[in-house]
């Protein structure tokens, strides 16, 4: 082997064949690193508080959240030393004043008055202050009224013990009201997914209650940690960004009874618009799901949280269904709570979908109409849009309207040949034969753009109408035009002339 180090350098790695001797085994492949955690599954923030200086006085100001907030083994601690100290204290008060005044030295002189009756020493004083303290009352030891500095020192000690009581006490009830452990009972799917629900890409996740006392107001809400840089070249490390969860809708307030599915739809507003199966492979996040609400039993306000890296996200999976219908009750099978199944997903993000029906999509026109929802638009809608602007066209000079004429739009832009085609069709199905009943020239007028005025065509109208008429008379030989004298273009020239001539013109007239 050394031999082999020698000849091939440091590189050399020892391979193990396999036990046929057929090959050899490949490397086993490195296993991913573990990430830092943000906001662990069970809930616990992973932060540290550091370089405080002198701002840990601002604890100290607010001592009973501090006792609180502490764990329980510390919170034990300070509760039997506190006691501890404040008994110790009292009873070398009581040992003190009898020691002053001499009662220690004289306790079994039947004609002396101590300040405490049968206190001897140290230990006596002490069981004479727990019988005080904690109102037993054996009735052996008491305080005589020959001692005014006793009865102070009685009157100091009841209401130092009850400060001191209601100050440890009521912090370990409030230490074990917590509803903590309330939030032990209310579950989180151990991973998230992505595919498609009701034609759109969703995240999904689930979540459900263990117990039968309900979450009252229980309100999910979602955040997405995410590193990123500003244009101008700030990096932002853990960036929070809000996901929606039906905020709009409603649907973030819960009624949570049985195990729910909550979906996060991802549109161009959501933060995984650009999100698809291959970079969410090189993509490093965290959702941090916050569930609150009321504890029915205690009223008092719970809070569960957990969180999904993007290595607990899965692309292409749904969860499993978990309730049944029984003989008269719906039962939850929390044995699938966690399980899911794949189904067929596009492996494309959503902007990438909506650039790929964009660009197949034959009816789009993006210089005539505002794409709509979904990126789609017909033609008819485009049309539409075009008419409802023909009074902003008709305030332009005249020299800008003869310009947009003739296959342009309401715009001056130019139109799809597909939008011509359907709009000249659909001028054909509403005007059927109007053009063929009219005289060539008039047709001729029409179909010259910029001809749009409506008094300007009626004054064509007439005037094309009456040349039939003045062309009639105008090849009528020149004694019959004198003879027809003053008489108008469209009048009858009956009383002037012949009978004959009179049926010739009534025949061409009509």
């Amino acid at each position: 082997m050394s031999a082999l180090r020698k000849k091939f350098g440091d590189d050399y790695q020892v391979v193990t064949t396999s036990s046929s001797g057929s090959g050899f085994n490949q490397p086993a492949p490195e296993k991913k690193k573990k990430r830092q955690r943000f906001v662990d599954k069970n809930g616990r923030c992973n932060v540290q508080h550091g370089n405080l200086g002198g701002e840990t006085s601002r604890y100290l100001s607010d001592l009973f959240t501090t006792l609180v907030d502490l764990k329980w083994r510390w919170n034990l601690f300070i509760f039997i030393l506190t006691y501890t100290v404040a008994w110790l204290f009292m009873a070398f008060m009581w040992w003190i004043i009898a020691y002053i005044r001499g009662d220690l030295h004289r306790a079994h002189d039947d004609k002396y008055t101590p300040c405490v009756a049968n206190v001897y020493n140290f230990p006596s004083a002490f069981l004479f202050f727990i019988e005080t303290e904690a109102t037993i009352g054996y009735g052996y030891r008491y305080i005589t009224d020959k001692c005014p500095e006793g009865i102070i020192l009685f009157l100091f000690q009841s209401i130092l013990g009850s400060i001191v009581d209601a100050f440890l006490i009521g912090c370990m009830f409030i230490k074990m009201s917590q509803p903590k452990k309330r939030a032990e009972t209310l579950m989180f799917s151990e991973h998230a997914a992505i595919s498609m629900r009701d034609g759109k890409l969703t995240l999904m996740f689930r979540v459900g209650n263990l117990r039968n006392s309900h979450m009252v107001s229980a309100q999910i809400r979602c955040k997405l940690l995410k590193s990123r840089q500003t244009p101008e070249g700030e990096f932002l490390p853990l960036d929070q960004l809000e996901l929606d969860v039906g905020f709009s809708t409603g649907a973030d307030q819960l009624f949570l009874v049985s195990p729910l599915t909550i979906c996060h739809v991802i549109d161009t507003k959501s933060p995984f618009y650009e999100l698809s199966q291959r970079s969410m492979q090189t993509e490093q996040f965290e959702i941090v799901v916050i569930l609150e609400g009321i504890v029915e039993t205690t009223g008092m306000t719970c809070q569960a949280r957990t969180s999904y890296t993007e290595d607990e996200v899965l692309w292409g999976h749904r969860f499993f269904p978990v309730i049944s219908l029984e003989e008269g009750f719906f039962k939850v099978d929390y044995s699938q709570f966690h399980a899911t199944f794949e189904v067929n997903t596009p492996p494309y993000s959503v902007k990438e979908q909506e650039e790929n029906l964009l660009m197949s999509s034959p009816l789009m026109a993006p210089s005539l109409c505002n794409s709509g929802e979904g990126g789609k638009n017909s033609s008819m809608d485009c049309l539409e849009n075009l008419e409802d602007k023909e009074s902003t066209t008709n305030k332009l000079p005249s020299k800008l309207q003869k310009m947009q004429g003739g296959g342009c739009g309401r715009d001056g832009l130019p139109m799809p040949r597909k939008l011509l085609r359907m709009s000249s069709t659909t001028s054909e199905m509403i005007y059927p034969g109007s053009m063929g009943e009219l005289p060539m020239k008039l047709q001729r007028i029409s179909s010259v753009p910029g001809v749009s005025d409506e008094k300007q065509m009626n004054k064509m109208v007439s005037k094309i109408s009456s040349d039939p008429i003045s062309q009639s008379v105008a090849d009528l030989p020149p004694k019959l035009l004198r003879m027809q004298g003053g008489g108008g273009v469209g009048g009858r020239m009956d009383g002037h002339l012949p009978p004959k001539l009179r049926k010739m013109n009534s025949d061409r007239f009509t």
